[in-house]
């Protein structure tokens, strides 16, 4: 039982290490790092590696100072609505369409009934890109809101839903709904956004009312 203490923790900090490496997304690379450094630090604490202690203290200082860094900057956001004959938008979607194909995989550029278009950029970068048909209820039914990777860290869903919700009352939307969720990761996402599941012209939907 002693033995088998120290194996756990190096296994565990090893894929927790090598987890941190496929991620593209900057946070969730510094805490997995993070979490994978903690557990090295167990680790040679139970086998007395004093360096193993060391090396992997440095590098959770590093990753806790980037951490600190990354929630401390502040970033600007603004809103820009697009046509969909436009060839930025047309570039963007051919270039991430493998993945929106994975959360969005019925979205059309070519969809007339979309009264709602827009792109998020986050520091001059597109970050996001929505689309949606709203109804004479004012219910606005999203055909897409695809945030790239990178950027997946809750910030575009805030600024689009809460701090330019104001954007959505001027356009005379009520509440957001979608129809379908195709994603784990997206349905994960739409609960921390506040969304509930909700009965919405005889169909299950994600619902979230705006606040003023």
């Amino acid at each position: 039982m002693h033995d088998f203490i120290p194996l756990v923790l190096g296994y565990l900090a090893s894929v927790l290490l090598a987890i941190s490496l496929l991620v593209s997304n900057d946070i969730r690379f510094r805490w997995l790092n993070s979490f994978g450094c903690v557990a090295f630090i167990l680790y040679g604490i139970s086998i007395d590696a004093f360096p193993v202690i060391l090396t992997n203290s440095l590098l959770l200082c590093i990753n806790l100072l980037y951490l600190i860094k990354i929630y401390r900057t502040t970033e600007n956001f603004d809103l820009l609505e697009f046509e969909p004959k436009d060839l930025i938008i047309r570039k963007f979607l051919l270039f991430y369409k493998k993945d929106i194909k994975n959360y969005f995989p019925d979205y059309s550029i070519e969809d007339t009934t979309n009264q709602i278009r827009f792109v998020v950029l986050r520091d001059l970068v597109i970050a996001n890109i929505f689309a949606a048909h709203v109804d004479e209820n004012g219910t606005a039914f999203v055909k897409i809101n695809y945030t790239v990777e990178k950027f997946r860290d809750f910030k575009v869903g805030r600024f689009i839903f809460e701090k330019e919700n104001k954007y959505l009352f001027e356009k005379g939307i009520k509440q957001i709904a979608y129809e379908k969720v195709s994603n784990k990761n997206h349905e994960r996402f739409l609960k921390i956004m506040g969304f509930e599941k909700s009965v919405l012209n005889g169909r299950e939907c994600y619902i979230k009312l705006l606040e003023k």
